[in-house]
């Protein structure tokens, strides 16, 4: 009988295992539940890799993944991680080396004097202090954003390009549907800088630039520097009536000497015999022309700083998603 009973404990491999436990059969605790399945499991794991290696299996497949996940930087995610430093690092020293030259523009003027800081919001060398600042906060946070693999500053740094590329798109559709009107702020902005001409280094520098490289002079021809107090012709001293030298058609006396007196009197002449001493066209006229002449140079240039910066976007988008599943899996 005890041996009938014996054979009938007996369970036969296709027979489905009973788990649930009854008041007849014994309590099995629930640490050494837990301790038999991990020893199961180190022996199916042990066994499914001896197989695996032996078979010659890759152990990246996807089994393998579910027991063991991974996740490692390719060599596309090194490049793209310096690349993206480099480039950063690059526009941050020239941000720095604009916010320097500003600077430095400011304090030669002495604009931070008592008497000039008033006008300070108006001096051309804020606009370099202004756009060499932003552009080295801008490529600092992507420079170390990318070294460090810090997500928020590669977060802070797509956000700020993404803005900085829907500006310029803005700006460009309203250049374009307002340029009938942009003449009138040129007209505007080029007056002021020559009633400004004495005054300011800055406007006088960028309007003799202007003068000098487009053979113009004015805005619209060379009686408007009457708006000049030291141009007009009531005024005192030898400047009167005249225009600056940049207007000459020759201003280098016996062609090595510059000769500063060479627009004395000019307004005074009348336009045959002006044109043979100064340039009777406006520069206006002359900013149309160079416009309509590299347009197509100013088109493609605008176009590749844009493609740049959505090439920079992508760059970092790829980076912070390669640097959080990397996060993941560690």
């Amino acid at each position: 009988m005890r041996r009938y009973l014996g054979i009938k404990r007996i369970r036969l491999p296709w027979l489905r295992r009973d788990s649930t436990q009854s008041e007849s059969t014994p309590l099995i605790s629930k640490a050494g539940s837990a301790k038999e399945e991990g020893e199961e499991l180190g022996h199916v794991t042990t066994e499914f890799l001896q197989t695996g290696t032996n078979n010659g299996q890759d152990l990246n497949t996807p089994v393998y993944t579910r027991i063991q996940p991974h996740y490692s930087y390719s060599l596309m995610d090194y490049f793209l991680k310096y690349f993206l430093f480099l480039c950063n690092l690059v526009f941050t020293v020239l941000g720095l080396v604009v916010l320097g030259l500003g600077m430095w523009g400011l304090i030669t003027k002495e604009s931070f004097a008592q008497e000039k800081i008033g006008s300070i919001g108006t001096d051309p060398m804020l606009i370099l202090v202004t756009l060499g600042l932003l552009l080295t906060m801008l490529c600092l946070s992507g420079c170390v954003g990318a070294v460090r693999e810090n997500c928020c500053l590669l977060k802070l740094f797509s956000a700020a390009v993404l803005m900085l590329i829907t500006a310029q798109v803005l700006a460009a559709i309203m250049a374009y549907s307002l340029q009938d009107q942009i003449g009138g702020y040129l007209r505007s902005g080029m007056l002021v800088a020559m009633v400004h001409y004495q005054d300011d280094l800055d406007l006088r520098f960028i309007t003799d630039e202007i003068q000098s490289n487009l053979q113009c002079c004015g805005a619209d021809n060379y009686r408007d520097w009457e708006v000049n107090i030291y141009y007009n012709c009531s005024a005192p001293g030898v400047l009167a009536c005249g225009v600056p030298a940049t207007c000459c058609v020759d201003p280098l006396e016996n062609g090595t000497v510059w000769n500063s007196q060479c627009g004395v009197g000019a307004q005074q002449l009348d336009e045959f015999t002006a044109q043979s001493v100064i340039f009777l066209g406006g520069c206006l006229g002359g900013i149309s022309r160079w416009i309509e002449q590299h347009e197509g140079l100013i088109g493609t240039v605008g176009i590749v700083a844009v493609g740049v910066q959505i090439l920079t976007l992508f760059i970092t988008t790829r980076l912070l998603e390669s640097i959080q599943w990397h996060k993941v899996y560690i």
